[in-house]
């Protein structure tokens, strides 16, 4: 397989910093222009993914599951995310990756791995570790359009044991990158990722793909834990994170350091600034999706938990600001 550009020059840049590739999970409701911006300003991982997409929606406006403005790229981004599609049909792949090469994207990443009911019903996500030839027409298809293409999946649908047989078949595929999300399907985040694995993991990618890049998930909060499994495991070429920017925005940090209050809430009003102007574009996300995002900024550890209280009783972005507005008032 010839290398693409993209992960290739990403590639060359972790290793000239003596660290893995990190990434910022594809995550529903969250990895938007929005929050890609937000992460941005706080510590930039080397590239993102999309929220995801699916692949029958970019060619065909009327599908139950529409885009609604997951392929919205501000200005202000560096880099357009890998984009990551969802489905089962290899020619909806085929005509999606095409538009989406039209579109200026350089990546796209096959949604292998999510456990949620509505995208297993519909074909999608873990689905296709039961599925392996769909899994592997999705990704011929996705080829064909000459974008970079890579998979993300879990270790198993129902047991740990699947691994070698279903991380072989994506193997044979040669994607660009590989990302395993270190648990099975059955096991969502009720159990520790399975670290022990790795080892084995970077043993068939040598054996089967050795251009192939591979790209754990789970567990790994930030860019210190990141780079601590690295070393702890040669060969392993990325690390991905996920939950992590919610325990800490800065989880990108190169060297960490404390972040005050004041820090964070002014990644707040950023947050509501920029969903106030893709509002303007687009009818979603509502207000109400926002609210998950409060306890990022309004951290107990640094007192405000009456703060985040408050704003969770908010109706709009304004009230949110008016919120703050008053807090900032009491404090001074």
């Amino acid at each position: 397989m010839t290398e693409t550009p993209f992960w290739t020059q990403i590639a060359a840049q972790a290793k000239a910093a003596h660290r893995p590739i990190l990434t910022m999970a594809p995550m529903e409701a969250v990895s938007n222009t929005v929050f890609r911006q937000v992460i941005s300003r706080a510590a930039a991982p080397d590239t993102f993914f999309s929220e995801f997409v699916y692949a029958k929606s970019i060619t065909d406006p009327h599908t139950k599951f529409p885009v609604h403005g997951r392929l919205y790229v501000a200005p202000a981004e560096k880099r357009r995310p890998v984009v990551q599609l969802w489905g089962n049909q290899a020619d909806d792949f085929a005509r999606a990756t095409a538009v989406l090469k039209d579109r200026g994207f350089e990546a796209v990443d096959i949604n292998m791995g999510c456990p949620d009911g509505t995208v297993i019903k519909n074909h999608g996500g873990s689905d296709l570790i039961r599925n392996p030839q769909w899994a592997a027409d999705v990704i011929a298809a996705a080829k064909t359009s000459g974008l970079a293409v890579s998979a993300k999946t879990r270790l198993g649908y129902s047991r740990l044991d699947e691994y070698p047989q279903w991380i072989t078949t994506l193997l044979e595929q040669h994607v660009a990158v590989l990302t395993v999300h270190l648990r099975t399907k059955q096991e969502m985040s009720k159990v520790p990722a399975h670290v022990e694995v790795i080892d084995d993991l970077i043993r068939l990618r040598d054996q089967i793909a050795p251009e192939t890049l591979l790209q754990v998930n789970g567990d790994v909060l930030d860019y210190q834990a990141a780079v601590a499994l690295a070393k702890q495991h040669p060969g392993l070429d990325g690390v991905m994170i996920g939950r992590g920017v919610f325990a800490n925005p800065f989880a990108f940090e190169a060297q960490p350091q404390p972040h005050s209050l004041d820090e964070l809430l002014g990644l707040l009003r950023l947050q509501l600034d920029l969903f106030d102007d893709f509002a303007t574009k687009y009818d979603v996300p509502r207000f109400p999706s926002l609210k998950r995002f409060f306890k990022i900024y309004a951290r107990p550890e640094l007192g405000a938990t009456a703060l985040r209280n408050a704003m969770m009783d908010a109706k709009s972005t304004d009230d949110v600001r008016k919120i703050l507005a008053n807090y900032q008032a009491l404090v001074e």
